[in-house]
């Protein structure tokens, strides 16, 4: 049995704008990221010292990158979803 899409999407006129964005997104979060790891390689002991409310640095920077990629993915969404609605604007005419 074969799935295919009900519509042809055809081509999306803001693919450049949601892969720049994308980019930019991930290169902000790769850095997050390496910076995590790169204290682990340099200075892991620091991972170790509390921080607040008993939980150290490791899991508190480990809950902040998941809590930083959800909210990079929710501002990813609503940034292609203006860019789409503006190209839908230009095309039906409404200003």
């Amino acid at each position: 049995m074969l799935h295919e899409p009900q519509v042809n999407p055809g081509k999306d006129p803001a693919a450049a704008y949601k892969s720049r964005v994308g980019v930019r997104l991930f290169c902000v979060y790769a850095t997050f990221y390496l910076l995590f790891v790169a204290i682990n390689l340099v200075q892991p002991a620091l991972m170790e010292i509390v921080v607040v409310a008993g939980l150290n640095l490791a899991v508190l920077y480990g809950m902040l990158l998941i809590v930083s990629a959800l909210v990079l993915a929710l501002w990813y969404d609503r940034a292609c979803r203006r860019e789409e609605a503006r190209h839908q604007n230009q095309t039906t005419g409404d200003h």
